[in-house]
């Protein structure tokens, strides 16, 4: 006797068949809801690394910058980088000598509130686009729970219709969901860690910038300018 035949596979089983479970299968079989989900996510991680790549190299420049600053004395300002800038502005105040009744003191502290304006202008510029990372930071992982979220609707709502709780069911919709998740916290993680990185670098480049104005403004404070003589008396 031949063996008996068997039975047809569920709908289930053979919806499971005819899935892809690989990762790009997994995305082009999502619904349009989780779909946007994770595009969104995408493209503000490709933004997040933009920036974060975009910022080391500023920084990197900055830093040798500032190091250039403390230990170039007070009177280079040729060129265009920022120790430049900030030499210049020191220059212009101290070429205009202290005005009547003002004080060594505050005549320090002009020179080296022009220098630290010019700091804090490049600083800002340096700072700006980190709102993004914070922001994709705390939102990212809400973005693609929503996408999860929808996604298990979905798939128990296939359950509903097909009146087939089998995990061959399931499955498939779930793995999609969670991939919203995961792609979620893809963008989330590096958009953390890359502002802090960032809001940290530009916290130690304002102390080391500070620290040689300070040292500048005291040496420039200290002497008249050239052809120059001081306007007031100590």
């Amino acid at each position: 006797m031949g063996a008996p035949p068997s039975a047809p596979p569920a709908a289930g089983e053979l919806l499971a068949l005819g899935s892809d479970h690989s990762i790009p299968g997994l995305i082009l079989q999502a619904g349009l809801v989780v779909q946007g989900v994770m595009a969104a996510l995408a493209l503000a991680s490709v933004v997040t690394w933009a920036i974060i790549i975009e910022k080391s190299i500023l920084l990197g420049r900055l830093r040798r910058e500032i190091r250039r600053l403390a230990a170039t004395g007070a009177d280079r300002g040729q060129g265009e980088g920022l120790a430049a800038r900030i030499h210049r502005a020191a220059a212009r105040e101290w070429a205009e000598g202290r005005e009547p009744g003002e004080s060594r003191t505050e005549y320090r502290e002009r020179i080296e509130r022009a220098m630290r304006e010019t700091l804090a202008v490049a600083l800002r510029r340096a700072q700006s686009g980190t709102a993004f990372l914070a922001t994709t930071g705390a939102v990212g992982p809400f973005i693609g729970l929503f996408g999860t979220v929808w996604g298990i609707m979905g798939s128990f709502q296939g359950i509903a219709q097909m009146r087939d709780t089998s995990l061959a069911v399931v499955a498939p919709g779930i793995a999609e969901a969670l991939l919203a998740t995961a792609i979620g916290l893809a963008a989330a993680i590096p958009a953390v860690i890359g502002y802090n990185r960032i809001a940290r670098g530009i916290a130690g480049l304002r102390a080391e910038g500070l620290e040689a104005i300070s040292a500048i403004g005291a040496r420039l404070s200290a002497r008249p300018p050239r052809g120059g003589e001081v306007r007031a008396a100590e």
